[in-house]
């Protein structure tokens, strides 16, 4: 891992953008992309893509999307004595919600915050509780409500970990939030700068939706003013390799993940195929990937007439958490797909695609 590549992934990790609030990563991506693109289009819920655009009519449309939200919460009520009363972003464990540090964004600034959590002293004697996120105060130093307000909170300001990007002992893993999804945001502007002044055989569309983690909702309006032939979601998904078994789906420093099912998906045989063939060919360590849980390919492939979609990932373990431990072998193995694909990915590729469906 060149020191670029950490920096570059320490920036995008520690920018704090929960679904619905992705302004931070967003300016960023614009700023990042200009360069780097012939233009950039954001669409009307927020998600923003640079176009390297290809001059002939048959040039396929090459749609690569990240998201830009990581899990957080927002402000439902603020109680007399100042704490905060949440709903969540996303998907959250309640038994990893509690002491730990936040942001909370208001319109007058941002503030340290902590979830709430009874020490053992105060439990002695008593039955232990099912624990629900919705249950959970956050305390930001207030004492009363009034104060709270006073310095601009309201309902509907948002909460998001507070979490500093390092590397582990080794080297080959890092430390961080929010890997689920600055992976997609940084492997696409990675490998936007790798693509810098190449020829392609399409219309790169790449870039990143908003609010996935909350229903795969920025993705709908993303597709339909695009208009892709094809779609790629990047994204990162939960390792199940603590216990070594080698069976197991998402296993750390193994490739990236070539997912063929999940919930809402089922990776077509014409994709599948093109996937496999891309990585074979060019030596992109890879494993195979059934999930638990959906991406934006889920939300893309059935919009429009039909969009043959498939997920380019990384495994990661402790996601939708304040830490999470990822394996830059594998960032590497996706980025190198990612890159692959947009290479190759003509007209004819299309076609045997979509013949093969």
């Amino acid at each position: 891992m060149n020191d670029k590549t950490f920096e570059l992934i320490k920036k995008v990790t520690e920018l704090q953008a929960t679904s619905g609030f992705e302004h931070q990563v967003r300016e960023f991506m614009k700023q990042e992309m200009k360069p780097l693109v012939d233009y950039i289009q954001q669409d009307g819920l927020g998600g923003v893509f640079g176009i390297k655009k290809n001059t002939s009519l048959e040039a396929p449309k090459v749609m690569i999307a990240a998201h830009m939200d990581e899990v957080g919460f927002m402000v439902a009520n603020i109680t007399k004595q100042g704490l905060l009363k949440v709903l969540p972003l996303g998907g959250w464990n309640p038994f990893v919600v509690s002491s730990q540090r936040f942001t909370l964004q208001t319109r007058k600034g941002d503030y340290p915050c902590v979830s709430s959590s009874i020490p053992p002293h105060l439990m002695k004697g008593k039955e232990p509780q099912q624990i629900k996120v919705e249950d959970i105060l956050f305390d930001a130093g207030f004492d009363s409500k009034e104060e709270a307000e006073e310095y601009g909170v309201r309902p509907g300001d948002t909460l998001v970990p507070d979490v500093e990007t390092v590397k582990m002992a080794t080297g080959k893993k890092i430390l961080s939030k929010a890997w689920d999804n600055r992976f997609g945001v940084t492997v696409v502007l990675e490998a936007l700068r790798e693509l810098q002044g190449e020829s392609l055989p399409n219309t790169l569309i790449a870039g990143a939706n908003v609010q996935e983690e909350v229903g795969l909702r920025g993705t709908k309006g993303a597709v339909h003013q695009f208009d892709p032939d094809i779609f790629f979601a990047v994204d990162c998904s939960p390792a199940d390799d603590l216990n070594g078994d080698p069976t197991a789906f998402g296993r750390l420093g193994e490739g990236f993940l070539l997912r063929i099912q999940d919930p809402g998906m089922i990776t077509l045989k014409g994709m599948r195929e093109f996937l496999l063939d891309t990585a074979e060919t060019h030596d992109i360590p890879y494993q195979y990937f059934v999930s638990k849980g959906g991406t934006d390919a889920v939300a893309a492939h059935v919009a429009n007439n039909g969009i043959p979609s498939g997920v380019i990932g990384v495994p990661a373990r402790y996601i939708h958490t304040h830490q999470t431990i990822f394996h830059i072998d594998d960032y590497a193995a996706a980025k190198e797909m990612v890159l692959q694909v947009a290479r190759t990915l003509d007209k004819s590729t299309l076609d045997i695609i979509k013949e093969k469906n």
